[in-house]
């Protein structure tokens, strides 16, 4: 008789496992409280792309003329067909995600689980007996304990994704990568947007050069940062909500039709029933091991409930693998994970930054190459940014960092060369296309050595 697991969460954690299970001949059951696909699909990465790829078009008309083109009238945001599309595309991609799991033979249950025992659970007023338990809940935003926050026009993402209108001027708390994305977003809307962050600076874990240099094309687009600003209270004032914060310099105050509450996620912990089970609970979330499994033998906790990186792709990863240790394999996860931020233009890192490095005391080589130079990016209209690679001194990849046109899909060649242990001689035989956009990231590599062909060489001192 197979054995019987149970997955609480439907997101991309959740999902993976459960398909993966029952295509390995386990008896499997995914519970979900919501929708199957989680934040991610339904109110994260997929509605906020499907609202980026509008920004990005719309910021394409306003460039027309550079491109030798002429537009007779105007071209304008429609709030209510953006929406649309918006949940016309997560609509298609939760139906598909449905089929799949139905064809895959998954068992879908549509309710809120609670653990009641290391082998039980209970779900809709029934209980539920399993050999192994997968915890795939997520995470929601966290509301930091702001005077005013819970007044009518302070929202977090999940509302705002919902939007009926696009607001004249939003205030954003918090510059990470879900605040900076609406940043971006709203601003190339005509949207006047305020980012306060409490931090020094923005995109904490983001590389310091390509955050530095970030800054003043945020500016261009009229993104308005204020750094080191601690959020006081939220109150209104003539039908707006103003913010008054405290920075160095003393109290700010800034105006807003809505407030986007953008402060960082929290793992979704509460009422699942770990104390019944035993189940040991950290700052970050579910403690867990190598493996992902708890201090409770057979349950596993994946995805943004651990709280190791909050990433679908992540999640996906450790669903994968949990599902094959549980099947007795000897999987491998990787060890470097990249992150993606939606910006004009896009930010894509993976590995060590700089400021890691230097923290560790690990000796390192950089080398950049600008899209300024690269053929493709200027024809795209795209020359901004670059393609930062860092190398330990026997030239072995140990991090990328880029800021530019199709980053997102650009940084995959670092991954591999950072996962692979690849070397700069590695690419050297490497013939890249031309003219497209990763001749940059061979550029970098190259210039590891001083061997760019592309790349004016710093003058000898």
């Amino acid at each position: 008789m197979a054995e019987k697991v149970i997955i609480m969460g439907g997101g991309p954690g959740g999902y993976v496992a459960a398909i993966r299970l029952n295509n390995m001949g386990f008896e499997t059951t995914l519970i979900e409280k919501n929708r199957i696909g989680g934040v991610c699909l339904n109110i994260g990465c997929i509605p906020t792309k499907a609202l980026y790829k509008s920004a990005e078009v719309y910021n394409q008309f306003s460039k027309l003329e550079s491109y030798g083109l002429d537009l007779e009238g105007t071209v304008k945001p429609n709030a209510s067909k953006i929406r649309e599309r918006k949940n016309d595309i997560v609509d298609t991609l939760v139906t598909g995600i449905e089929k799949l799991l139905s064809s895959a033979g998954v068992e879908v249950i549509y309710g809120e689980a609670k653990i009641t025992g290391p082998n039980s659970l209970e779900v809709n007023g029934e209980m539920m007996e399993f050999d192994r338990l997968i915890i795939a809940t997520g995470s929601s935003s966290f509301i930091p304990p702001i005077k005013g926050v819970d007044q009518e026009g302070v929202i977090t993402s999940t509302e705002l994704l919902d939007f009926t209108e696009i607001p004249e001027e939003l205030v954003i708390v918090g510059g990470g990568v879900i605040g900076m994305e609406f940043a971006g977003i709203f601003a190339s809307f005509a949207t006047k947007v305020t980012v306060l962050e409490a931090l020094p600076g923005i995109l904490p874990g983001v590389d310091g050069e390509i955050v530095k240099r970030l800054k003043p094309l945020l500016k261009k687009k009229s993104i308005d940062v204020k750094t080191s600003m601690m959020v006081k209270e939220i109150v209104q004032e003539n039908g707006k909500l103003k913010v008054i914060s405290e920075g160095a310099k003393g109290p700010v105050e800034v105006y807003g039709d809505q407030v986007l509450i953008a402060t960082g996620r929290k793992a979704n912990v509460k009422g699942i029933g770990l104390e019944e089970a035993g189940i040991t609970v950290g700052r970050k979330g579910i403690e867990v091991d190598e493996n992902f499994e708890t201090n409770i033998k057979g349950i596993y906790a994946i995805g943004d409930v651990n709280g190791k990186w909050l990433l679908a792709h992540a999640a996906s990863a450790q669903g994968e693998f949990v599902a094959e240790k549980i099947a007795g394999e000897h999987p491998v996860i990787g060890k470097f994970v990249p992150g993606c931020v939606f910006l004009f233009p896009e930010i894509a890192s993976v590995g060590y930054t700089e400021e890691q490095l230097k923290e560790e005391n690990i000796e390192y080589l950089t080398s950049k190459f600008m899209f300024g130079a690269n053929g493709k990016a200027l024809t795209m209209g795209e020359g901004e940014g670059l393609i930062k690679v860092i190398s330990d001194l026997d030239y072995k990849i140990i991090g990328v960092h880029i800021m530019g046109p199709h980053a997102s899909d650009l940084i995959h060649e670092g991954l591999i060369a950072c996962e692979k242990g690849l070397v700069a001689d590695d690419f050297k035989d490497l013939i890249h296309a031309h003219p497209t956009l990763p001749e940059a990231f061979f550029e970098s590599v190259m210039g590891l050595k001083g061997e760019a062909v592309h790349m004016v060489k710093p003058r000898r001192k």
